[in-house]
């Protein structure tokens, strides 16, 4: 495999899916994928990437892995402290159900300055779906307090951002949240949104198909213990060390979604439903700068915390 400083970070439980196959074709990537207990190891041997066997990971990250547990997506923050110390510049992480298109990857724009559109929401949080033709759905985690006023938005012009997240869309069967899934069934394409958006507002972003630049990488961790808010409220959290570095981009992923069970999803974003408002404020009263912690969350998520950021240098 060719050196390089971009990396992508996958975990799974399944044999090697039709994504996964193409992301360990990219050319000008490196793919790290993290096994779990329940992944068939000896189908990745042969696949163009670094595969981290559970022993390996253990071994290398001892308080980590017991900070997160086992069968877990969450074990995917060991492929960002892997991909750290390796020397990333710029890590993507994706699921192994995002299909990517043949443009995936090639309109990078985190660690540069671009032109975004600009977006000012009626309430503080920004879902970005909210500017787009499938504006009958919302993102995972949008809090479900604003709702009835999430449309009403206003197009500011443009703006100048130094990208260090990028957030590019989804095709096909969206991770949006639980119950607008069961309402709606989606099957969507974002083809209308062909250049970066964002919002004067903190906003959601999940953890399928996003692109992270080096410093930001500390920073983001998927929390175990608060179900499907693992992903999301990481996003806020960083968003309140970085604030004004978010932006969103066009759908280069189709996602042809792992069976899962809708109902046990909606279960497990009622933590969020609950408290990711509240918290969402207290993080933006209380974060004075990196060395801040997201307090509020599980006990054992803030342990977590304290063992990811750990793993990387006291500079970070």
């Amino acid at each position: 495999m060719s050196g390089s400083s971009k990396f992508i970070v996958i975990t799974t439980i399944y044999s090697p899916s039709i994504a996964t196959k193409r992301f360990c074709g990219m050319k000008g990537w490196q793919v790290i994928i993290v096994g779990d207990r329940k992944t068939p190891h000896d189908e990745y041997q042969n696949l163009d990437c670094i595969y981290l066997l559970p022993e390996e990971q253990e071994f290398k990250y001892p308080e980590l892995s017991a900070a997160i547990g086992w069968n877990t997506i969450q074990r995917r923050n060991i492929g960002f402290v892997e991909a750290y110390r390796r020397g990333a510049e710029v890590v993507a992480t994706v699921d192994d159900d995002n299909i990517p298109l043949d443009d995936w990857g090639t309109d990078l724009y985190v660690g540069k300055e671009v032109e975004a559109d600009l977006f000012e929401p009626t309430d503080d949080i920004f879902d970005p779906l909210s500017v787009t033709k499938n504006n009958h759905l919302w993102h995972r985690g949008f809090p479900l307090e604003y709702l009835a006023r999430k449309n009403e938005v206003v197009a500011c012009g443009t703006t100048k951002r130094k990208v260090l997240i990028q957030a590019d869309l989804w095709n096909g069967d969206p991770d949006v949240d639980a119950m607008a899934r069961l309402v709606h069934r989606p099957e969507v394409t974002f083809d209308e949104i062909t250049r970066p958006y964002c919002s004067n507002r903190i906003s959601p972003f999940n953890s399928q198909n996003t692109f992270l630049a080096r410093e930001v990488i500390p920073f983001y961790a998927m929390f175990p213990d608060v179900g499907r808010m693992d992903d999301i409220w990481a996003s806020y959290f960083v968003q309140t060390l970085f604030p004004d570095s978010l932006i969103y981009n066009r759908a280069s992923v189709y996602q042809d979604r792992n069976e899962q069970d809708l109902i046990t999803n909606l279960e497990n974003e009622i933590l969020g439903y609950r408290q990711t408002l509240p918290l969402v404020r207290a993080w933006q009263k209380q974060t004075t700068g990196l060395s801040s912690r997201p307090l509020g969350i599980p006990d054992r998520a803030l342990c977590f915390w304290d063992a990811y950021r750990a793993c990387f240098p006291a500079s970070a």
